[in-house]
C-alpha cells in the first residue's frame, strides 16, 4: 500500500510540475510581447530625425558608443583567478635517508617484514617531492600459507606535505592488483587508472596522510583530541580523523620509547573502515617514528613493531633505554 501511495505522489508531483512550467512559460511569453510593445512606443516618442548624408556625428553619440565598446570589452574579458599557491608545512620529523623495519607478527607467528623507507626526491608536475616506499613481505616460511608482496609508493610535495603522485601493487595469495593516482592538487582533480574524481584542496592518500600527521605538533594534545584531514580512497574523498587515545611506554625489540597513541577515525567506508580497527604508537617527540602498528581483524589481529631504524633526521628524544 505504502508503495502504491508512494508512486501517486510522484505523479502528482510530476503532473503539478508540468502545469507551473506551462503556466509560466505563457506568462513569459505574454510578458515578453508586453515588454516589445512598450520598448517600440517609447522609442517612437523619443527616436530623433536621421541625421543628414555627410554630416558628422555629434559629440554625445561618439562618447555614448565609446562607453558601450568599454562596457563590452570588460564583459569580454573576465578577471582571471589567481594562481594557486602551495601551503608551507614545517617538517621536523623525517627526510631522505630514513628507514624503518618492522616484524609483522599474526599472534605468536612473525609472518613477515615491513619496510618504510624515504628513499629519495622526484619530480612530479615541476615540483620537488619526497618518494616514500612501503613494501610488505611474507617471509619464506609463511609463504607456504599465504604469499604477500605488497609495495605502495607516494610522492609528496616537500612545500605542503600534500600528496602529488600515489601507487598501489598489491600481490597476495592469488589476488593482484595495481592502482595510481595523480593528485592535482592545483586544480582539485584525481586522475587515476579508473577514472577522474574531484578532491578537495590537500587531500592525502594513505601513506601521504601517515607522514603528514607526523608534522603535527602534538605536544599540548590530550587524550579525546581529534586532529581531521581528508583521505583519498578508491575513487572517493573520507574525512579522516587522527584521535589522541593517550600516552604510553612500550618496549620493542628497536628499544624502549615515550609514546603517543593514536587512532586513526573514518565516518563511513574507506581503508580503515574495511580492514578494522587500527593503533598506532609514535615516538613523542619532534620525529613521532611509528613504533608499533595494531591492527584489529574478524579473526585476531595482526601487530608491526619496529625492529630497527636508520637514518632519522634527528635524535630519537624519546627513546629512554
Amino acid at each position: 500500500m505504502n508503495h502504491r501511495i508512494h508512486r501517486w505522489t510522484i505523479v502528482a508531483l510530476a503532473v503539478l510540475t508540468i502545469v507551473f512550467l506551462a503556466t509560466d512559460i505563457s506568462a513569459q511569453k505574454a510578458a515578453k510581447k508586453k515588454s516589445v510593445a512598450k520598448k517600440q512606443s517609447s522609442a517612437a516618442m523619443t527616436a530623433k530625425p536621421a541625421a543628414k548624408p555627410g554630416t558628422p556625428a555629434t559629440g554625445t553619440d561618439t562618447v555614448a558608443r565609446t562607453q558601450q565598446t568599454q562596457a563590452a570589452d570588460t564583459v569580454r574579458k573576465p578577471s582571471s583567478p589567481p594562481p594557486f599557491e602551495y601551503r608551507t608545512v614545517q617538517n621536523n620529523a623525517f627526510g631522505v635517508g630514513e628507514r624503518l623495519t618492522f616484524d609483522v607478527s599474526y599472534g605468536f607467528i612473525t609472518a613477515g617484514e615491513a619496510v618504510m623507507a624515504v628513499t629519495g626526491y622526484s619530480d612530479i608536475m615541476g615540483r620537488k617531492c619526497f618518494r616514500i616506499e612501503f613494501t610488505v613481505n611474507s617471509l619464506p616460511s609463511f609463504s607456504w600459507i599465504y604469499k604477500v608482496e605488497d609495495r605502495y609508493l607516494t610522492f609528496i610535495d616537500l612545500q605542503s606535505i600534500a600528496p602529488l603522485r600515489f601507487e598501489q601493487h598489491i600481490r597476495e595469495g592469488s589476488y593482484s592488483r595495481d592502482f595510481s593516482a595523480d593528485f592535482d592538487q592545483a586544480n582539485h582533480i584525481a586522475r587515476t587508472t579508473e577514472g577522474e574524481h574531484p578532491i578537495p584542496p590537500y587531500v592525502h592518500d594513505i601513506m601521504s596522510a601517515f607522514y603528514y600527521v607526523r608534522t603535527l605538533d602534538f605536544s599540548n594534545a590530550k587524550t579525546g583530541d581529534i586532529f581531521t584531514l581528508h583521505n583519498f580512497y578508491k575513487d572517493t574523498t573520507y574525512d579522516l580523523g587522527v584521535k589522541i587515545l593517550g600516552r604510553q611506554e612500550l618496549e620493542v625489540e628497536a628499544g624502549t620509547f615515550n609514546t603517543i597513541v593514536v587512532e586513526p577515525l573514518v565516518k563511513e567506508g574507506g581503508l580503515f573502515k574495511s580492514e578494522g580497527r587500527i593503533v598506532i604508537w609514535l615516538t613523542d617527540d619532534d620525529l613521532k617514528v611509528p613504533i608499533r602498528v595494531n591492527t584489529k581483524v574478524v579473526i585476531g589481529s595482526i601487530d608491526t613493531e619496529l625492529r630497527e631504524y636508520s637514518g632519522l633526521r634527528g635524535p630519537v628524544r624519546a627513546r629512554t633505554k
